[in-house]
């Protein structure tokens, strides 16, 4: 029996909601039945309806999907969060508030105070947060990690990771392209590109490794 899931964000002019909705369907062990896909109500509505959803399981509010969901007998079981940052945090604090698991993209918050509160949120909720980092399911990361693992490398004392990303090197922002114009809002993408993918490279490095690092130097360059 597939899970019924539910999806905050990734309507019209998202992009890492359709992934992941491509994923689910791929792993054929969920059913999405219902979403708060955007803050617009009609663009929430005409992405409920491309996906062959009721429109009373379509939601313009996530509070109140997360609400209404917990009270339906048939209501979902799990909620996929792909809004940007500054949002994963709260949407994800309602619906374990509201007793529905969560997965949510990353990167998990946009600060340390708000990780602190959502970690009590989550041990109070007793629900499973699951938090998404795609390159740890790749092949070739698994073998570098059983490897590493299985001791071929010796001992690790220093690990170099590097995210080399074209997309952003000139001002998207200043076009009307929606997803480079929130990440260019402090407010909206939180710890911004560090958070945005550097957030990648510590999850690679911990994962390939199994270690956790000692200390950390970090350095961000554009060119």
């Amino acid at each position: 029996m597939r899970l019924k899931l539910g999806m905050v964000g990734g309507g019209e002019g998202a992009f890492i909601g359709a992934v992941h909705r491509l994923a689910a369907r791929m792993d054929d062990e969920f059913e999405l039945v219902a979403g708060a896909f955007s803050s617009d109500r009609q663009n929430c509505l005409r992405t409920g309806a491309l996906l062959h959803l009721q429109p009373d399981r379509c939601y313009a509010d996530f509070t109140q999907m997360a609400l209404a969901e917990a009270a339906r007998e048939d209501g979902i079981d799990v909620v996929a969060i792909v809004t940007p940052n500054h949002l994963h945090a709260p949407v994800a604090s309602a619906f374990l508030n509201a007793g529905i698991d969560v997965i949510c993209d990353k990167p998990l918050c946009t600060s340390y105070a708000e990780a602190l509160q959502l970690a009590q949120t989550v041990h109070q909720s007793g629900r499973q947060l699951i938090l998404t980092h795609n390159y740890s399911a790749y092949p070739l990361v698994r073998e570098a990690r059983s490897r590493i693992l299985a001791g071929e490398l010796g001992e690790i004392r220093f690990v170099e990771v590097e995210y080399l990303q074209q997309w952003l090197a000139k001002p998207l922002e200043l076009t009307d392209n929606k997803q480079a114009g929130w990440r260019a809002q402090p407010e909206k993408a939180g710890s911004g590109c560090i958070g945005d993918v550097g957030t990648h490279a510590w999850q690679l490095a911990e994962f390939v490794s199994g270690m956790l690092p000692e200390a950390i130097s970090a350095e961000l360059t554009s060119f």
